[in-house]
């Protein structure tokens, strides 16, 4: 499905989300804290965009963007401003990096698409160093306030006729807002977060409450 729609996913983010996804990769990025020649792993990267935005804001470190679905990668490397990022094929849920690899880890709406959201989090803390961050960029479902139904509006109609008219894939854009609405609270992901071992587990809220990005340490 992700093969599918991976010729106009960049613009397809653009348009659901009012530019504002630039934004917020750009937050991952600050939230990670690299240093200056440290290692970025971004999993379930797609077309690599938090895997630039690392590159962009941070030009001496080592940026990793490994995902599973190739057709996204072979998108990304198409475009020239991700020509520095290291490609991988990779699973979150066994990772093919050694332990304590990288500064930081990041993933943009990825753990809603996991089986084992837990699992993934043990993988994503060994192959990061003592101390390093992982941070994840998540759709969240809507809340119980006076803006649920136009946003449940603009998940369930807007977005997949707009998936339609511009991906030819609505089936790809029902499963969206149908996995978002099924997925954890951002309370309920903190939690998975703190029983898998990491620390200062925190998270804000974007676009009305249905995006978080929440950031927590593996201890020192």
């Amino acid at each position: 499905m992700f093969g599918r729609i991976a010729g106009r996913y960049d613009l397809m983010n653009r348009l659901m989300t009012a530019g504002q996804d630039v934004r917020w990769r750009r937050i991952v990025i600050e939230e990670a804290r690299l240093p200056p020649d440290g290692k970025l792993l971004d999993i379930a990267t797609g077309t690599g965009e938090i895997a630039q935005e690392g590159l962009r804001q941070k030009p001496g470190i080592l940026s990793v963007g490994g995902d599973f679905t190739m057709e996204m990668m072979l998108i990304g490397k198409q475009d020239p401003n991700r020509q520095a990022v290291r490609w991988v094929g990779a699973n979150t849920l066994a990772l093919p990096f050694r332990d304590e690899t990288f500064d930081a880890v990041t993933s943009g709406f990825l753990m809603r698409n996991v089986i084992d959201v837990p699992g993934a989090f043990q993988e994503q803390m060994r192959v990061t160093k003592p101390g390093g961050r992982i941070i994840v960029l998540e759709s969240s479902p809507p809340k119980d306030n006076a803006l649920k139904p136009a946003i449940r509006f603009h998940l369930n109609h807007i977005i997949p006729t707009l998936g339609k008219l511009v991906s030819g894939e609505r089936e790809a854009y029902n499963y969206l807002p149908d996995s978002t609405q099924q997925f954890q609270e951002p309370e309920s992901l903190a939690l998975i977060m703190s029983q898998a071992g990491l620390i200062d587990v925190c998270f804000q809220m974007f676009m009305f409450g249905t995006i978080a990005i929440h950031v927590g340490q593996r201890p020192a």
